[in-house]
């Protein structure tokens, strides 16, 4: 068995950790992700303190990407987006409604929004009405209404 290997993060690290985190990971995960899209540097004295100084840059960055996404989230509270959708008669889509579909959406009412933002585990394949999570920060979340609907037509 292979010993870990210790890394420093230069960014957060979902399900990881924080900029500026010594961490311990596989030495191949580190060695063909972490280093080579330079989100991590390994663990040695000269790139602690590297990275110390990178944290405090990423710090300030965040603080202040943490106040605009506030300020995005209290215009996202209450929104409700509606899909309508060719649906059989156990309420079943004839496709599904996916991350990308309500990014878009989003981003024609004039949000910037990102697929990877939208926290939904599965595409939504049945009508009714649901609570999806819109990550704008890493500590900055809003649910938004996603109301799919029966098309008529």
């Amino acid at each position: 068995m292979s010993k870990n290997t210790e890394v420093v993060l230069r960014a957060e690290v979902e399900n990881l950790g924080h900029a500026g985190d010594v961490v311990e990971v596989a030495p191949g995960y580190a060695r063909n992700y972490l280093l080579p899209q330079r989100l991590a540097y390994v663990a040695t004295a000269a790139n602690k303190r590297r990275i110390e100084h990178e944290r405090k840059k990423y710090e300030q960055k965040l603080s202040e990407e943490r106040v605009k996404a506030e300020e995005v989230a209290l215009t996202m509270t209450g929104l409700a987006l509606e899909f309508q959708m060719m649906a059989g008669d156990e309420d079943q889509l004839y496709g599904s409604v996916s991350t990308a579909d309500i990014a878009e959406r989003l981003v024609e009412r004039g949000f910037a929004a990102a697929r990877g933002q939208v926290r939904l585990d599965d595409p939504i394949k049945t009508l009714g009405e649901y609570e999806v999570p819109i990550r704008l920060h890493p500590e900055v979340s809003v649910p938004i209404k996603v109301l799919v609907t029966r098309d008529q037509g």
